[in-house]
């Protein structure tokens, strides 16, 4: 089972929930806001691993992160769905003021 950390103020991890709930995909939400020690858990996890270096460079917070049970982390939840035979559907309606998380709009 998937470790997801996310928040659901980011609109790429409520999609990436909607997608997962819709396929019967075993997972574990982990809240980044929920309180310190998940924010802490996802921040220790961002400084060391290198899967969060271009994530850092464009400034983007790098969520959701996805981590098997093995330990690897990885970011791109819609590759996973379709490399394992599952359709990513878009879930919501777009919203100039709402449609990243990043200071620039580009990206999460």
């Amino acid at each position: 089972m998937f470790k997801v950390y996310g928040s659901p103020m980011c609109p790429d991890c409520r999609e990436c929930k909607a997608n997962f709930d819709a396929n019967n995909v075993p997972y574990e939400f982990i809240d980044i806001n929920a309180n310190l020690r998940n924010l802490k858990v996802f921040l220790m996890m961002r400084d060391i691993d290198p899967v969060f270096d271009h994530c850092k460079e464009i400034n983007d917070i790098g969520l959701p992160a996805l981590v098997r049970e093995d330990g690897t982390v990885f970011l791109n939840w819609e590759d996973w769905m379709k490399e394992n035979g599952m359709e990513v559907r878009h879930y919501e309606t777009p919203d100039p003021s709402h449609t990243a998380c990043s200071l620039d709009r580009k990206g999460c």
